[in-house]
């Protein structure tokens, strides 16, 4: 298996427990991969690669994970700087009530639980389509100021020439919640990510090699399956061109008091060159630091060698490209592609889980 993060680690662990030899290659110094989290010298624990919040609604990957980890309950809330405010995100209703005035804010509600129902989650794409004027107002007020500025910074392009499964992920929220996400599973692993990977990989069929570049070991090891987590098109030498991706780097920064934030993180979508500031505070529970730690996130294009592919660019032509390696995968025969950058799909953490559970049944029958 090619990577030992949650999709390469989930499948190490499941075909270990059936009686499999499963040997781990990962070209970083550290299992886990983005969600890999460290203490840092002043004993705050970090996320190397900026925040990994867990939510899901799926209770066969929780109930899973379960089994290398306790949870410590975590409610993720984030805050946008609109107009100089910071407002609560995803923008709803009681985002209308911090910037707009009572009566507007009321008309408002009024209209988005006439149109859509209390509790629809609406894309603003979608919102931008009514006819009704004040609906109209709303979309193009969150597009300017929330959306257009953030898509701008986070993938260097407009919120236009994105698939509608990237849009769709800032909706406007037609409740009160104030909670960024609203899955009924949400919460962190007690001791870290890092913590409940090294239970994953502990199973005495399981060998892990890092720093180690899968293609220098190719040729030593002889195996049945070659399960590839990493980008597809890396797998077949760009046979087809580069497929894009999106990069980030991170700038930590250590403050001498308890807290900086009253949340986990603030979003700046028009202001500043970085899209977000995280407190890892919030996120792991240390609030007996009298110190804290604040992550500042840079989006950057992605160059192969000089930085990491976080993020697949849902596109259409991406996804012609994309086609065009699943059909060279297809003709090998013991090669399977998954994970983010496996299938080039953009995957939450618990989707990355449940689609490495779905390999392994497969791969089980077969």
């Amino acid at each position: 298996i090619v990577g030992a993060g949650f999709t390469g680690a989930t499948l190490a662990e499941r075909l270990a427990s059936a009686g499999k030899r499963v040997l781990v290659v990962d070209k970083r110094n550290h299992i886990g991969g983005n969600a890999y989290d460290k203490m840092d010298p002043h004993g705050v624990l970090v996320h190397r690669y900026g925040p990994h919040i867990f939510h899901t609604n799926s209770k066969k990957v929780f109930d899973y994970l379960s089994r290398f980890t306790e949870w410590r309950p975590y409610y993720h809330r984030v805050r946008g700087v609109v107009e100089g405010k910071e407002v609560p995100l995803p923008f709803s209703l009681a985002t209308l009530r911090a910037l707009f005035s009572p009566r507007l804010a009321d008309r408002l509600e009024e209209k988005l639980v006439s149109r859509f129902g209390y509790g629809a989650r609406v894309p603003i794409l979608r919102l931008r389509e009514e006819g009704d004027p004040d609906l109209k107002f709303l979309a193009d007020y969150v597009y300017r100021n929330v959306f257009e500025g953030y898509t701008l910074k986070q993938w260097g392009l407009r919120p236009e020439e994105l698939s509608p499964s990237v849009t769709a992920r800032v909706p406007v929220l037609v409740s009160h919640d104030t909670r960024y996400f609203q899955d009924t599973y949400q919460a962190m692993p007690k001791e870290g990510y890092t913590a409940l990977f090294r239970r994953m990989l502990a199973h005495p069929n399981i060998k892990v090699l890092l720093q180690a570049d899968w293609r220098e070991v190719e040729g030593e090891v002889r195996f049945d399956r070659l399960i590839f987590t990493g980008p597809i098109d890396e797998f077949f030498g760009y046979l087809h061109g580069p497929l894009p991706y999106r990069s980030l780097s991170f700038r930590m920064e250590f403050r001498g008091r308890p807290w900086v934030q009253e949340v986990g993180t603030v979003n700046y979508p028009n202001e500043h060159p970085y899209t977000r500031t995280t407190e890892f505070k919030h996120l792991t529970g240390q609030d007996y630091l009298s110190h804290t730690v604040l992550c500042y996130e840079y989006p950057e294009a992605y160059e192969p060698g000089r930085n990491e592919p976080y993020y697949p660019v849902p596109r259409e032509e991406s996804e012609e490209r994309y086609q065009r390696y699943l059909e060279e995968a297809k003709r090998l025969k013991g090669v399977y592609f998954a994970g983010r950058l496996g299938d080039y799909r953009y995957y939450n953490m618990d989707q990355a889980v449940a689609r490495a559970l779905k390999l392994f049944e497969e791969l089980n029958d077969g």
